[in-house]
This record gives C-alpha cells, structure tokens and sequence, in this order.
C-alpha cells in the first residue's frame, strides 16, 4: 500500500508525534508500505530522501520536506496547509504519484481519508473562551491568538469529521464520544496509543534514578512530582501547584518538561509561596530521564484526547494521577493501579491524596507495581496492527467508491 501521510513535523518529544512515528516504523517495517511523509521537519526517525532511486520501494518511508514560514502560529498553519497540498499536487503532476490513501494526524489537510484523533479542538475552544474571560490573568494577546487558532480548527473539524467518507480514528473512548457528541460520528474506531516495553521499564528508570537526581541537584528526601506536556494549562499545572501550596510543610519537588512559556506558572508558584520548589525544562528526547527523577507523575488534565506521558510513567513503574477528563483514565482502576480526580481544578482533593502518597511509601510502591503490569498490554505492535486493518479496510472502500478495483 501507497500511503500519503501528512504531519508538520515528526520527533520522539512530543507525543502525538512519537505516537505517529511508531505507528510508521511499523507499516513500513511490517506491512510493507510505501510511505510518503509530507513534513517541515523529521527527527528520531529514518527516512529516505523522496526522488532518490531505490530497488525496491516497498517497505519504506520517504521524506517529502514541505517548507516553513516564520511568523504567529496562525500564520504558519495556514501556510503549512497550503504547502503540503501544493507538495503533494506537485508531486502527482510531475512525479506521477498516487496513494492509495491519505493519512493524517489531526487537521493537517482537508483532503485525508483517514483522520488519527488526538485532540478534539472543539472542546479546546470551549475551555480558551473560558480562560479569555478570566481577565485577569496575563498574556491576553497570546491567549487570544490561541482563541483565533482553536476557532479555525474547530471549523475545519466541522467540515472534515462530518464527511462519513473520512475513517476516523480515536485514541480513547473519551475521544470516540467527544467525535459522537461534536460531530454525531458514532463510527470512530478506537485505537489507543501504545508504549514502548524495550525503552519505558520499571528497572531502567530506577537503574537511572540516580544520576536523573543528582544532575539536577535533587535530594534523597525530596518527594518529586513530574508533569510533562505542550500545554501545562490544559495539562493541569495550575491545579498541582495550589495543591502543593497547601502542603508546604512536605518536601514537595515539581518538575514541569514541555515547550510552553513558564511566566504564568513562576507567578502562580511565587505567589503560593513555592518558588524554590518549581523546576520547568524544556521538552527533551530522552524523556525516560524525567521520569527516573520523579517520585509522582501528576497530571490532573482538564482535557487530554489519552494522556501518552501517563501511559509511560505507568510502564515505567510510577504511580500516577490524572482526571476524568483524561482518555487513558478509562484504562486505569482507580486506586489500584493509578489514582483518578473527579474534577480536575479540585486542588484540595488532589493536595490530600499527595499527602497520602508522600507518607506512604508501600502504597506509591505497590500502586506503581500494578500500573506497570497493566501497562504490558499497551504495546505499539498492537496498535499499529489495528491500525493496519482499519488502513486496509478504507482503501478497499475508496477504491470501490472511485470504480477501481480494491
């Protein structure tokens, strides 16, 4: 199969993003498909330069370099739509290119026949209208231009998840009956991510525990709790820092790993009083570091599609918190293996159960005991092969629908 996949850029520090690379080594490696990634930019991930010959064109993954433009977020989506469609006409004109099907992750063209939901910006909207009449809170400019992004997207949602000719897929339950209620598509099969066995082990993080700490001058005694994510306002960081503002007798470490801007939160921590114990890093490769550090994965997310840093932490043996309101909760058994806040922005909630995981080693031991054996049946095999047959499934139905044989 000829696959067109559509994606701005492909790396190992994001998590849709991982999730997608995953999902192309496996077609090309195991299902022979000949994949075209049309792409601003590709890390962590072999490819081949698309237009170089090749023997055999089967089984792997070329790399179609779109160009960016600098500018507002805005600007460079709207660009980044335009060029890949232009790349990809070109390339059938001139190259005499055609795929069988065109994937992609999230809204990246508007003309995919398979779509992989990771995030629903409908509902995002929904929660930037709220943060916008908080006005009280800085960067209003930002947020804004957010508000303008998110309505864009929620449009062309509108558009291309009504279209019953788009095979949809939703990496949690939650994402399938968000897609129900928004767009009344009760057809999205659900896909969940995966998690690397090899990389993401209880004995590998506790084998780079130590190092992980020492590098960031992290004591024995400190109780550390990590967050990873782009958006650590969706992600729920506001809610871990009052929780561990009311707790400031326990030795209480918060690490924030991702790519947004720290101001709001270093204000949020200095007016809590928790300054000195808030570290925010940026987003890195080796994100198994992050959690050989940490003690706690906290993440009380207002919305997250499945949560991938969730799943890891869990492989990897650490006891977790998320909400309701995340698609990999729907995974977890509340006490058992994970813990699960009802609502997201409880922070007094969340500050009593960080209380009892801070006292009690052998439950944070036994709790993260569990996670790690559930978390066995969440591999990337698994996916990408149930992928594979909803991929095969949908091109058996636009070939029919175009009159060419399947």
């Amino acid at each position: 199969m000829r696959l067109a996949v559509v994606s701005p850029f492909v790396d190992r520090r994001h998590g849709t993003e991982r999730a997608l690379a995953e999902l192309l080594e496996r077609l090309a490696g195991k299902e022979h498909c000949e994949i075209h990634l049309f792409a601003e930019r590709v890390d962590d991930l072999f490819v081949n330069q698309a237009g170089v010959p090749r023997a055999h064109e089967s089984g792997a993954i070329f790399w179609h370099e779109v160009p960016s433009i600098p500018g507002p977020h805005l600007l460079q989506f709207l660009a980044w739509l335009f060029l890949n469609s232009f790349s990809r006409t070109w390339d059938r004109w001139f190259q005499g290119l055609r795929f069988d099907l065109v994937l992609s992750p999230g809204i990246n063209c508007l003309d995919a026949d398979v779509v992989i939901v990771h995030a629903i910006f409908h509902r995002l909207q929904e929660l930037a209208r709220e943060e916008v009449r908080d006005s009280a809170k800085p960067g209003f400019l930002r947020r804004f231009h957010r508000r303008v992004y998110y309505a864009l997207l929620a449009r062309l949602e509108r558009r291309i998840y009504t279209n019953p000719a788009v095979s949809l897929v939703a990496v949690s339950q939650r994402t399938a009956a968000l897609l129900n209620d928004y767009f009344h598509r009760r057809d999205a099969l659900v896909i969940p991510n995966g998690v690397d066995m090899a990389q993401f082990l209880p004995s590998t993080r506790l084998a780079s525990r130590a190092v992980a700490r020492m590098r960031r001058k992290i004591q024995e005694a400190d109780f550390v709790l990590l967050l990873i994510g782009n958006d650590w306002r969706v992600k729920g960081l506001e809610t871990v820092l009052r929780a561990v503002g009311t707790l400031r007798e326990l030795p209480i470490l918060v690490i924030a790993a991702g790519d947004d801007s720290p101001d709001f939160f270093r204000e949020t921590a200095s007016s809590l009083g928790i300054s000195d114990r808030c570290r925010f890093e940026p987003s890195r490769e080796d994100v198994l570091d992050f959690y050989a550090a940490a003690d706690l994965y906290v993440s009380p997310s207002r919305e997250d599609s499945f949560a991938l840093p969730v799943a890891e932490a869990m492989a990897c043996g650490l006891p977790v918190i998320t909400s309701v309101n995340a698609g990999v909760a729907d995974m977890i058994h509340d006490g058992l293996d994970g813990f699960i806040l009802r609502q997201p922005d409880d922070f007094l909630a969340l500050a009593e159960l960080l209380n009892r995981l801070c006292a009690d080693e052998v439950l944070r031991r036994n709790v993260g005991a569990a996670a790690a054996k559930t978390a066995l049946h969440w591999t990337w095999d698994r996916n990408a092969a149930d992928a594979w047959e909803l991929l095969k499934d949908a091109a058996r139905k636009k070939a029919l629908a175009s009159g060419r044989k399947p």
